[in-house]
């Protein structure tokens, strides 16, 4: 291990990322004003995207590998995951709080409820009632998403890869690489299991149910958290996946395994993330 702080020297992927980041926004905003080239610009962006993500994490990997890091790098990168960690539970909040602004305050007003008793001259028949299509049915007609078919499974899917992914951390604890190896395939296919019956449900939603994220506030926060959580499962799967190819090359030892532990964090992360769409966005 090194003895001193590790500053890496000539990195390029920053600048990468960069260019790939102004090149995705470009074509995102063109896009969004009709252009046709638009969507190839943003193919461009997320191609660069991924190049930079490879070639930097496999640079941080080679360096980890030949022991260019030292105790003090080792906390830079937990403080460093913690805060981005912070920074995603912000970003939830942000969505939930939106969700229970809709039920607890919009709706009721839209329905005349305290100083606002004006707007049932407005909407007459509206029912200020969860989940809604909002005031002359805007978000035309659906059915709102159950929660005791795919999202329940789901729910057991989420939890148990909890479970998997700490039994595999117990493994490489005990230096028991067979155990390590069964729990982060378990969890991988647990995970990408979620998010294929995830697909599945949606597609039920827009081709069977009439719901859109166009329906109403009920399918907007529907959508976006549920969207955004799946992008969040998607990518902790890819991330343990790199995690078991490492594990498979005998990367981690009982001492030094960050990489693993930064990703077994994100993924409960996005487990009791889950048990609040669950309970908030299925069930109540």
């Amino acid at each position: 291990m090194a003895t001193k702080y590790y500053l890496p020297h000539r990195a390029n992927w920053p600048i990468v990322g960069s260019i790939g980041l102004t090149t995705l926004l470009a074509g995102f905003a063109s896009k969004l004003t009709g252009s046709h080239t638009g969507g190839y610009v943003m193919i461009l962006g997320a191609i660069i995207m991924i190049t930079m993500l490879i070639g930097w994490f496999g640079t941080v990997i080679k360096e980890s590998q030949a022991g260019s890091y030292n105790n003090q790098v080792d906390g830079s990168f937990r403080w460093g995951m913690v805060w981005f960690i912070v920074s995603e539970v912000m970003f939830f909040a942000a969505f939930f709080g939106s969700l229970y602004y809709a039920r607890s305050y919009a709706v009721p007003w839209l329905g005349g409820e305290g100083a606002f008793e004006a707007t049932k001259n407005i909407w007459p028949d509206f029912s200020a009632a969860w989940p809604t299509n909002g005031p002359g049915h805007v978000g035309g007609e659906f059915e709102p998403m159950a929660a005791w078919g795919i999202p329940a499974l789901n729910t057991l899917i989420l939890l148990s890869s909890g479970g998997t992914v700490t039994w595999a951390h117990w493994g490489l604890l005990a230096g028991n690489r067979r155990q390590l190896i069964k729990g982060l395939i378990a969890t991988v296919v647990l995970g990408f299991l979620f998010v294929s019956l995830q697909a599945y449900e949606y597609h039920d939603a827009y081709t069977e149910m009439g719901l859109t994220l166009g329906s109403g506030i009920y399918g907007s926060t529907f959508f976006m958290l549920t969207g955004f959580h799946g992008l969040h499962v998607t990518i902790g799967a890819i991330m343990l996946t790199v995690i078991l190819l490492r594990s498979l090359q005998g990367h981690f030892s009982a001492e030094h395994h960050f990489a693993f532990e930064a990703a077994a964090w994100y993924w409960h992360f996005v487990d009791v993330v889950w048990l609040g769409l669950f309970i908030f966005v299925y069930w109540l």
